[in-house]
C-alpha cells in the first residue's frame, strides 16, 4: 500500500522562520475593517501617498508599447542604469550596472544576500531592536543572528563601540538600517565610517538598508557606500517602495560587488526570473524623472512627527525618543504593562485593538520589550483620532 502523504510534515528550514508580525498585523486590522469596525491602522509600513503620475503614466505607456515580457534576471539594462545614476548623483558613489541587480522589492534583496552568503552556522550582527525580518532571513539561511542591545537613552542609534564586542571569527555580515525601522534612528557619516573601517578590517561584509534613507530630518541623506574603500565590502540595498511610494510595485536593489551581485542574480534566475517588466519602466521614471514628490513628503512626514510627539509627551507612562528619520514612532509603554499586569506589548496591542480599535506593531516582533511602533504614515485625521484612543486606553489601564 502506497504510505499517505501527511500534509503537515514540512521543511525543516520553513520551521525555522513565522510569519511577518507587520503583515499579520495588518491582516487583522483589514479583517476587522471588514466586518465593520472603525479601525485606525498605524501598522502599515507604507506612505499614505499616492504614486507620482509621472511614474503611473510610464507604466501606461509600457503596456500601451507593449513591454510585457521577460527580462534579464538582474533587471533590465535601463533600470540598473537609472539605480546607479541616481546613487551617484545622491551619494557620490560610482557603481557599474554590473554591480547592481533588480529585486522584488528590498526584503527580496535581503533575502538573497543572505542565501549566497551565509553557510550554516555563519553570523549576522544585528542591532537592536531590527526591523521584523531580518531574524527570519538569517535563519532561514541557518545562520545565527548575534543581537546588540539597544541604546535608548542614545536614541537607539547604533555605534562601532557596540558593535565591535559581538563580532566573532564566525561573523559573515554585519547589518545596519540607518534611518531604522522601527525607532527612525540614523547614523551619522562619521559613525558610519567608524563602522565600516571596523568591519573592513576583520573580512565582514557591511550590509546597509538604505530603504528610508531620503527621509531624513537633520542633515543630508547619507550613504555607507560614498567611503572610501566600501565597494570592496558593502552592500547596499535600496527601494523605490518608500521613496515614491510605490510599495505595491514591488521593485528593489542590490549594489554590491561583482561577485556578489553575480549570485543574487543566479539565484532569481531560478526563483523569481525577474522583476515585473512594467514595474521596472515605472522605477526607471521614478529615479530618473522629478524628484519634488521625495521632498514633499517628508516636509509633510516632518509635520505628523511633530505632532506625534507633542501627543505622545501628554499621555502619561509613555516615554519616546524623537525619530530622526523615516515615519515611525517607538514609544516605550512600559509603565501601563506594570500598573495593569499585561505581560507584554503582544497583549497590549491586542486589547488596544479590541477596546479602542486601534492597530500598532509590538515591540516584540523587533526584538525590543516594552514598546509599540506606530507609523505616522497616515492622514492627520487619523493621528489624532488613533491618539487620543490610545491616550484613553493607556489612561484606563493606569488608574
Amino acid at each position: 500500500m502506497t504510505p499517505m502523504l501527511d500534509p503537515g510534515q514540512l521543511s525543516e528550514r520553513i520551521s525555522r522562520i513565522s510569519v511577518s508580525m507587520t503583515m499579520r498585523v495588518a491582516g487583522e486590522a483589514e479583517r476587522l475593517k471588514r466586518e465593520g469596525h472603525d479601525i485606525v491602522d498605524f501598522g502599515p509600513g507604507e506612505p499614505d501617498f499616492p504614486t507620482p503620475a509621472n511614474i503611473k503614466q510610464a507604466a501606461i505607456r509600457a503596456i500601451e508599447q507593449n513591454f510585457t515580457r521577460y527580462t534579464s534576471s538582474a533587471g533590465t539594462p535601463e533600470l540598473r542604469q537609472a539605480i546607479v545614476d541616481r546613487h551617484a548623483s545622491d551619494f557620490g558613489t560610482s557603481y557599474s550596472p554590473a554591480e547592481c541587480v533588480v529585486a522584488v522589492g528590498g526584503k527580496q534583496a535581503i533575502f538573497d544576500v543572505m542565501q549566497v552568503l551565509i553557510d550554516p552556522g555563519d553570523e549576522v550582527v544585528i542591532p537592536v531592536p531590527y526591523w521584523v525580518t531580518f531574524k527570519d532571513v538569517v535563519n532561514f539561511a541557518a545562520g545565527k543572528c548575534v543581537f546588540v542591545p539597544p541604546d535608548e537613552a542614545g536614541g537607539f542609534k547604533v555605534t562601532a563601540a557596540m558593535i565591535e564586542p559581538f563580532l566573532s571569527n564566525r561573523t559573515r555580515i554585519v547589518l545596519v538600517n540607518s534611518p531604522s525601522n522601527p525607532a527612525g534612528a540614523v547614523v551619522d557619516p562619521a559613525e558610519f565610517e567608524r563602522i565600516h573601517h571596523l568591519t573592513a578590517s576583520r573580512g565582514i561584509y557591511l550590509l546597509t538598508d538604505e530603504c528610508y534613507c531620503h527621509f531624513v530630518y537633520q542633515g543630508a541623506p547619507f550613504s555607507a557606500a560614498s567611503i572610501a574603500g566600501a565597494r570592496r565590502d558593502v552592500l547596499v540595498v535600496g527601494s523605490a517602495s518608500k521613496t515614491y511610494s510605490m510599495t505595491g510595485w514591488r521593485v528593489g536593489w542590490l549594489l554590491g560587488p561583482e561577485p556578489v551581485v553575480a549570485a543574487v542574480v543566479k539565484l532569481q534566475s531560478q526563483s523569481t526570473s525577474n522583476v515585473t517588466s512594467i514595474a521596472q519602466k515605472a522605477a526607471v521614471e521614478a529615479l530618473g524623472g522629478p524628484q519634488d514628490s521625495v521632498a514633499a513628503m517628508l516636509a509633510e512626514y516632518r509635520l505628523r512627527r511633530d505632532f506625534v510627539m507633542r501627543r505622545l509627551r501628554e499621555i502619561p507612562g509613555v516615554t519616546c525618543t524623537e525619530p530622526q528619520g523615516a515615519f515611525y514612532v517607538f514609544p516605550n509603554v512600559s509603565a501601563a504593562l506594570r500598573s495593569d499586569g499585561i505581560q507584554d506589548t503582544l497583549e497590549f496591542a491586542a486589547r488596544l485593538l479590541q477596546h479602542e480599535h486601534v492597530s500598532v506593531v509590538p515591540g516584540e516582533a523587533f526584538g525590543a520589550e516594552g514598546h509599540i511602533r506606530i507609523s505616522y504614515a497616515a492622514s492627520m485625521h487619523d493621528l489624532e483620532r488613533g491618539l487620543a484612543r490610545l491616550d484613553t486606553f493607556i489612561r484606563n489601564l493606569m488608574r
